[in-house]
């Protein structure tokens, strides 16, 4: 018979998982990384913040260095989050507006310049986000552009390849020079970078190569996000913390992770994915995550094909074989 699929499947003992990814990361941090203690960047959202409080729980808030990197399109309640998380934890922290090396590389411009070729009169005071459509309904993923005027008026238009891949590479730059600061305070420190990849970004390929995908551990991989949640709660968060909505705060426009990437929110994402690891058929998932078993099918589909599409991010680079003989 098969198991049923609900929250349950998610439980664990979040006391025992916590010593055991403590035990983990002061393990690694002596062998192979040779390494003194953690830098982490701090988002002020859900992942960085259990994977701070579980550095500090493995290693000790001396051992622990935050990073607050924010630029104009960042949400100022998730800085504002992000401070509190270091102040509670005790760690030292840096706050690092990358905001001008942003614009020196032509992030905002380029973003910009590809937007206009879709909505002509965007300019100055306007707001924007992407989001996805297509692979909840059977169909090929797409994105669409959202904009907002100064006035409130919104816009939404399918994006066209070009432009849609211009504005990525443009707003990949925030995840890059980030990782950059992240890098230049660890090598001052000697110490290692956290990555805060919970396992549905993870899997799902939801992180930019060379950028937040870059790091020397990453203690939530394996982690479901709902289990990222209890895990926050285990450990005694502040409860701001633990109730931020899971969002990108890559876009000036709000974003949920789920309109920009998942099919789903992560709750229904989290058991979708377990379930189809665990062989269960979409008609016995449908009912616990409240979709038909047609829209179940097409949400294994979906995964199947972020999983094929980003399994290069996971790759590491290419090499010349080695010569016969």
């Amino acid at each position: 018979m098969a198991r049923p699929v609900s929250q349950d499947v998610l439980a664990l003992d979040y006391g025992a998982e916590a010593d055991r990814i403590a035990s983990w990361m002061r393990e690694v941090l002596v062998s192979p990384l040779h390494r003194r203690g953690v830098v982490v960047a701090i988002s002020g959202g859900i992942d960085s913040s259990t994977c701070a409080a579980l550095a500090v729980h493995a290693l000790g808030a001396s051992k622990v260095f935050g990073l607050l990197l924010p630029e104009q399109d960042s949400s100022g309640a998730s800085t504002e989050r992000g401070r509190q998380l270091a102040e509670h934890l005790g760690i030292e922290y840096r706050l690092h507006d990358i905001a001008p090396a942003l614009d020196a590389l032509g992030c905002y411009r380029e973003r910009d310049e590809a937007i206009r070729r879709v909505v002509p009169e965007y300019g100055t005071g306007w707001k924007n986000k992407i989001v996805i459509a297509g692979g909840i309904s059977g169909g090929i993923n797409h994105f669409r552009l959202v904009v907002e005027s100064p006035s409130g008026v919104r816009q939404e238009k399918r994006l066209p390849l070009r432009d849609y891949l211009q504005i990525v590479a443009a707003t990949n730059y925030k995840q890059r020079i980030r990782k950059t600061v992240e890098y230049f305070h660890a090598d001052r420190l000697n110490y290692a970078v956290i990555g805060t990849p919970n396992r549905l970004e993870y899997d799902q390929g939801f992180f930019v190569k060379n950028g937040d995908g870059s790091a020397d551990l990453k203690p939530i991989a394996h982690l479901y996000k709902t289990q990222v949640y209890a895990m926050a709660r285990h450990l005694g968060l502040p409860p701001a913390i633990c109730a931020a909505v899971p969002t990108t705060d890559t876009y000036s426009l709000p974003q949920g992770q789920d309109e920009f990437y998942f099919a789903l929110p992560y709750a229904q994402m989290d058991l979708a994915l377990w379930a189809l690891d665990h062989g269960v058929a979409a008609a016995d998932l449908a009912p616990a995550i409240g979709l038909d078993e047609k829209q179940a099918e097409w949400v294994y589909a979906d995964i199947r094909a972020k999983r094929a599409a980003t399994r290069y991010l996971h790759a590491p680079p290419q090499l010349v074989p080695s010569a016969a003989g």
